[in-house]
């Protein structure tokens, strides 16, 4: 897995504004194109004390928004955040309903607007740590199929969970859902 980090407090310790934020997604596509599928984006914000919600819709959300369709199979996830960070990308998420993953203290949980049944099927996928079929992940949280297919369908189209083709143990093709591969 390729991992690239983005530096937010090399544009200070206070971000505000839209205009702002504008101009670093701009750094942040650079980015993001040159990772390949699978590829991670790291938005580390260690060093960065407050951005305010504008701020937060602009850069994450509508990132966030092109991920899927401009940079497929790539993750974006957000780190270090403070307590204030956390709650105004949190709240700026739920504003556009959209959802991402923050990494803290090694851990992966989903940050936004967040449904119970999918905090849940996240963590399993991240618990296993590998690759999962839908049928494993339906009888592990004793789920019906068809309810597990609607989850992990969401999930990968929030961008926090990966799709890809593998095979059953009787040989049979079959997706296989997974977390920063």
């Amino acid at each position: 897995m390729m991992e690239k980090r983005f530096k937010l407090a090399e544009y200070g310790p206070h971000l505000w504004t839209r205009e702002k934020a504008r101009q670093i997604r701009g750094r942040v596509a650079a980015v993001l194109e040159t990772l390949g599928t699978g590829g991670v984006l790291v938005i580390d914000a260690a060093g960065v004390e407050a951005f305010d919600f504008s701020f937060a819709t602009e850069l994450f959300g509508k990132t966030l928004l092109t991920l899927g369709s401009e940079y497929p199979g790539r993750f974006v996830i957000a780190e270090n955040l403070t307590e204030c960070t956390n709650e105004n990308l949190s709240k700026a998420l739920e504003s556009v309903n959209l959802t991402m993953i923050e990494r803290s203290q090694g851990q992966l949980k989903l940050l936004g607007k967040v449904h119970p049944t999918d905090e849940e099927t996240f963590a399993q996928i991240v618990g296993t740590g590998e690759a999962v079929s839908a049928g494993s992940l339906s009888k592990k949280l004793e789920v019906n199929l068809t309810a597990m297919n609607e989850r992990l369908s969401k999930l990968t189209n929030l961008g926090v969970v990966r799709r890809e083709k593998g095979s059953s143990a009787s040989g049979r093709e079959q997706y296989v859902y997974r977390v920063l591969s």
